[in-house]
């Protein structure tokens, strides 16, 4: 018994040290940082850069040394005769995973303004890789609206779908001038759904009492707590047809030879069905779409992300130093116990 209360109070002093050093230490980067944190927030990567450094590594390995060294020398020949060529064509990749609020909507307007500083009219490109089964209309209309800022600027958009690209997700992809979906992606469900609990029985059964007080006739169509009536219902329901109406409308704007009224049906079909009903104009994984482009254009990589706050760094810290010192304590345990 004495054993394990030795061990347990071991435990403790560890801990409360551990993190103690850890939340000042990120005190003190955060600290030292100063202004770094706004310039940090966006990030770039080329992924030319990336392939040539993993195509140089493998034919270091794998070519004889003096073939691999005339190539190599080839290559930087090669790239310091296009050092003064013009750039040419750029393409700038932007992810988006999707919730049912959409919540990444924010980072994305702010890439959308990064790429929008630097991006040249009808020559360079945007590819974003959506993932999402949709959600919040609101959410999801905000996020088309920012990718049509990009075609209202005439730079080309392609929307890439590797997974899903449903209800909101596609009603989002539907804003690009191209869809390119991997073979077994989902796409569609071109509806609408809403779903309200009601326990406006339960409440009566028990003689419990429920009051709503509104002014306007369809302040409050429909309740959880409340009696849904009929007109009620009604009111509800036109809202959800024109909402599907609106939906189908961006679509078809957006994809004219697309028969709306054979795919409005809510339904979803992988992306072979989706190219043959004219849901996506391409199959192809957003890999080998960006590895087939990459001898035409430099591609880069483009995401921000929000700065965290010195307490958010330090809760972090905190939280990352005392699961090591958690980790610690156990394996000390595993040990003793051996």
């Amino acid at each position: 018994m004495a054993f394990w209360l030795d061990i347990a109070a071991f435990a403790l002093k560890a801990l409360l040290i551990v993190a103690a050093l850890g939340g000042l230490a990120f005190l003190i980067a955060r600290l030292t940082r100063g202004e770094e944190e706004e310039e940090s927030e966006l990030e770039i990567h080329s992924l030319n850069e990336r392939l040539e450094k993993a195509e140089a590594r493998l034919n270091r390995d794998l070519l004889p040394k003096k073939e691999s060294k005339a190539l190599a020398k080839a290559r930087k020949k090669a790239a310091k005769a296009d050092a003064g060529k013009s750039s040419g064509k750029r393409i700038y990749v932007i992810d988006f995973k999707g919730d049912i609020r959409a919540s990444a909507v924010k980072q994305l307007g702010r890439e959308i303004d990064a790429v929008l500083t630097v991006a040249r009219r009808k020559e360079d490109e945007v590819v974003v890789r959506i993932d999402s089964p949709g959600g919040t209309v609101t959410g999801y209309g905000l996020a088309a609206a920012q990718l049509a800022r990009l075609r209202a600027a005439s730079i080309p958009v392609t929307a890439c779908v590797d997974q899903v690209a449903a209800s909101g997700g596609y009603l989002m992809a539907s804003a690009a001038d191209r869809i390119v979906a991997a073979p077994f992606a989902i796409l569609g469900s071109i509806g609408v759904v809403a779903q309200i609990p009601n326990l406006n029985r339960l409440l009566k059964k028990n003689d419990i009492d429920f009051e709503e007080m509104t002014a306007g006739e369809f302040k409050r169509s429909v309740s959880i707590f409340g009696e849904i009536t009929p007109a009620g219902r009604e009111h509800f329901r036109g809202k959800l047809d024109a909402t599907h109406d609106t939906f189908k409308e961006f679509v078809r704007e957006n994809r004219p030879a697309l028969d709306i009224e054979k795919v409005a049906n809510g339904d979803t079909w992988l992306g072979r069905e989706a190219l043959a009903l004219g849901l996506v104009d391409e199959l192809a994984t957003s890999d080998d779409y960006l590895f087939r482009a990459r001898s035409g254009a430099r591609i880069f990589e483009i995401s921000v992300h929000e700065p965290k706050s010195m307490l958010r760094r330090l809760i972090d810290g905190i939280g990352l130093t005392a699961q090591g010192a958690a980790d610690f304590v156990l394996r000390r345990l595993g040990d003793a116990g051996r």
